[in-house]
């Protein structure tokens, strides 16, 4: 009998980007509402994705099912 096959995550798929080095990339919150408070400077930082901590990376990976 075949063993059956580790499912991903799926939430975590959708939210976390393994790089070519190993990293995970992640996109950044507060960006979807209450704007009107939030500088073009810090809106425009938001845009751009950003590595998660080490200290979360086997966790995430685990989820990723890598």
């Amino acid at each position: 009998m075949a063993k059956s096959k580790m499912k991903s995550h799926r939430g975590a798929a959708k939210r976390f980007r393994l790089t070519g080095t190993g990293k995970l990339k992640r996109n950044k919150a507060y960006k979807s509402h209450i704007l009107n408070k939030k500088s073009a400077k810090r809106k425009r930082g938001l845009r751009q994705a950003t590595t998660m901590s080490s200290a979360d990376l086997t966790r995430i990976k685990r989820a990723l099912g890598k």
